[in-house]
């Protein structure tokens, strides 16, 4: 049986109290409301404390939130552990917030695990800031439209050894896009030569890269966030692999973007033959003499590169649709002929191989979510209020999913971007390379390197299933590795050359080269 006091005292403080949690509530409410406001965009469920924390499946958030897109609309609201979160779930709502007005949403959270893995210092990290700024001041002098052309020669040189690599061991295709990906961003930028598939320098991107992939989450970062202690937890620990990763993370970044820089500046004074340093971003800057806060600004941005995630994506599609490989060949083969490899001249004369690189950036797309941003203050948008300080996240995946626009979306059908006529449609790509401010730098870059190796990988091989002892084809389950990108795990598949005239060509110009060459 439960008894209550009834002496005076405890009657006093049960109304003291009482009386001082009404107004304290009403005083709290009328501070956060601040009179009449519009409402907060449509989203899930709002748990006490947890919000919508058990509505996300973290490792893969983009799936929850097209869901709500479903259900909410192009703008989604959702809180997580008392912090607002705004879902862009449409291109339309994205370019009107993101790049008309993109000074409201150019920042970057404050982010726990940017600092714990220790990678707080990459540009697309970067809170907006004069140093961010200065960042992106170097990248677009770089990597303008017409600034890239300069490097057509160092993409169709590394896409000729990505073939010569497949040609010698395709059974390691996966590594051999990594280290195409890799090397492309270390030549172009540092003037570093990768001249073995197992270099360490590569080695290490692909750790820091798989590390931060996994651990950079906004969903992950707001439990460390909301639980400080956490991030306090030792490495052995059960259930502190987190910790365990961020440490080997800590470790590895000053040497990924430390190292190339060195090597750039000893080879300014003493230039190797095998190199092309002298032509590389880094070189052209320490020629100029820069102070010591522009050097570190160029250590600070150095790229990291997922296009062997999309080119991984590639095979596993040829391997799946051969009608549409079919296709692309008979167009590369009529165009260009035997005599030659495809190069960047070729691409507005090939509609069918372009439409099948567009399809390629919107099945699985590599980076369903954007790096988030905040919102610097308060804002309003089709009638809906955006906090100040809430986390923006635009989702590509829901974009690239959208059945209005992409009918039957989980078919790989290049078609889609065609006309009737054959020709390419106007705008019919779904964005993978972010909006606003915030876009991605480097995205002429990446674009290039991806259609080049495509399109050179098409002219001379031919994927299929793998076959087993029996003489059966293998079926493929394609497995990925999710975080703030998604990594296709190695598939087993066959590819073969179908061009003996292409792959003497390919082999003639690397005479001497060996199966342990990239």
């Amino acid at each position: 049986m439960a008894y209550y006091s009834t002496h005076p005292i405890s009657l006093i403080a049960f109304c003291v109290v009482s009386t001082g949690t009404f107004w304290l509530t009403r005083y709290i409410w009328k501070g956060l409301s601040g009179g009449p406001k519009a409402p907060l965009p449509p989203g899930p469920r709002l748990l006490p404390v947890v919000g919508s924390l058990f509505d996300i499946d973290v490792s893969e958030p983009w799936l929850a939130y097209t869901r709500w897109a479903k259900k909410y609309g192009d703008i989604v609201h959702f809180r997580v552990l008392g912090k607002d979160h705004i879902v862009i779930n449409s291109e339309t709502v994205a370019r009107e917030l993101l790049e008309k007005r993109s000074k409201s949403y150019s920042d970057r959270p404050s982010v726990a695990t940017n600092h714990l893995f220790g990678l707080d210092f990459n540009t697309a990290l970067l809170p907006y800031s004069d140093r961010w700024k200065s960042h992106r001041k170097i990248y677009h002098q770089t990597f303008r439209p017409e600034s890239v052309v300069v490097y057509r020669a160092v993409q169709f040189q590394k896409a000729h050894i990505l073939l010569l690599s497949l040609l010698e061991s395709p059974d390691n295709f996966m590594m051999h896009l990594q280290t195409y990906g890799a090397s492309i961003i270390m030549s172009i930028v540092y003037g570093y030569e990768i001249t073995h598939r197992n270099d360490p320098v590569v080695a290490n991107i692909q750790k820091v890269i798989h590390l931060a992939a996994e651990g950079l989450t906004p969903e992950r970062a707001a439990l460390l966030g909301t639980f400080p202690f956490l991030r306090n937890i030792p490495a052995w620990f059960p259930g502190a692999a987190f910790k365990r990763n961020a440490l080997v993370c800590q470790k590895l970044a000053p040497e990924v973007f430390d190292a190339p820089i060195e090597h750039a500046k000893k080879n300014m004074v003493d230039p190797s033959p095998s190199t092309t340093s002298a032509e590389s971003l880094v070189s052209q800057i320490l020629a100029q003499a820069p102070d010591q806060k522009t050097l570190q600004a160029m250590k600070d941005c150095a790229a990291s590169s997922f296009l062997e995630s999309t080119l991984s994506i590639f095979v596993l599609a040829m391997v799946l649709h051969p009608d549409v490989q079919e296709r692309a060949q008979m167009e590369i083969d009529t165009v260009i002929g035997e005599g030659r490899l495809p190069d960047s001249n070729d691409r507005p004369s090939l509609p069918y191989v372009e439409a099948l690189f567009r399809e390629l950036f919107r099945w699985h797309t590599a980076v369903p979510l954007s790096v988030p941003t905040v919102a610097a203050h308060e804002d309003v948008f089709n009638g809906y209020l955006i906090p100040k300080g809430a986390i923006i996240t635009t989702n590509q995946w829901a974009m690239a999913y959208d059945e209005d626009r992409y009918p039957d979306p989980y078919r790989f059908h290049p078609e889609r971007h065609l006309t009737e006529d054959g020709k390419l449609a106007t705008d019919s790509g779904a964005p993978a390379f972010g909006f606003g401010r915030r876009i991605c730098p480097g995205r002429y870059i990446g674009d290039a390197s991806v259609w080049i190796a495509l399109a050179s990988m098409l002219a001379l091989f031919r994927f299929e299933k793998a076959v087993d002892s029996e003489g059966q084809k293998v079926e493929i389950e394609p497995v990925f590795v999710t975080g703030v990108a998604r990594h296709l795990l190695a598939f087993p598949c066959s590819i073969k050359s179908r061009s003996a005239e292409r792959e003497e060509l390919v082999r003639s110009c690397f005479d001497g080269a060996t199966n342990k060459d990239v």
